[in-house]
């Protein structure tokens, strides 16, 4: 199975501008990969929220809204599947999840179980984690979703001896990447699986590199640069 990590630039609060981001990842990779995956919140962007309920309710989606029929449409357009990371509401709640959409389908939806992802000072009783883990199948394929500080906190709920993907929101600079943190994002994820892909988006506001990498055994084994909007590609 080939999958795409898009470290595309994503806009806080600009949904159209992201779909249409997402669509243009589909048309380049199209007859190339079979799954393309976004890093988390990216529908939205991870800063779009003010943690005013009243608010944000507006700015997170269910997964019956038109965004979510579009991108459904997408996948049946273009061949490819989806896995992107979004503000889900559901009922009262908000939750930072992540769906995968094939063949014009919902076929999972993850929801963040760890905390990182509000600020917990401003964020009242709508805002909430999920409290389930585990796999899902695409094409055949088993593969589980860790939403970025998950695999931090509870890496144990993560194991698995099938493919890991970690979309996260994490600005550090280049030089923090190189100078060691890479080196331990490669060995946290090795404490849940052999093989793990992580994908960032790209952000001026503020300012994020991006970056996607494959964490094999504890290595860095695949990666693109930062800074670049690009698809690190890999055979799984």
């Amino acid at each position: 199975m080939r999958i795409g990590l898009v470290s595309y630039r994503c806009e806080n609060g600009n949904t159209s501008f992201n779909l249409s981001q997402i669509e243009r990842a589909l048309r380049e990779a199209q007859g190339k990969v079979e799954l393309l995956c976004f890093g988390e919140a990216f529908l939205q962007g991870f800063d779009s929220l003010c943690w005013d309920y009243e608010i944000d309710k507006a700015m997170a989606v269910e997964l019956s809204s038109e965004r979510f029929r579009c991108m459904c449409r997408l996948t049946v357009r273009y061949g490819i599947a989806l896995l992107v990371g979004y503000y889900e509401k559901e009922r009262e709640r908000i939750y930072s999840s992540c769906a995968v959409l094939a063949d014009g389908e919902i076929v999972h939806n993850y929801r963040r179980i760890s905390e990182g992802w509000k600020e917990r000072s401003k964020a009242d009783a709508h805002y909430c984690e999920g409290t389930e883990t585990g796999e899902f199948l695409l094409s055949g394929k088993k593969m589980m979703i860790a939403l970025c500080g998950d695999l931090w906190e509870y890496p144990e709920r993560f194991q698995t001896e099938h493919l890991l993907i970690w979309p996260v929101y994490v600005n550090f600079t280049p030089t923090a990447w190189e100078n060691g943190l890479l080196n331990a994002y490669a060995a946290q994820a090795s404490r849940a699986a052999p093989d793990t892909l992580l994908v960032n988006p790209l952000d001026t506001e503020p300012v994020n590199p991006g970056g996607a990498f494959r964490f094999q055994h504890g290595l860095v084994t695949e990666r693109i640069p930062f800074d670049r909007e690009q698809i690190l590609i890999a055979d799984v």
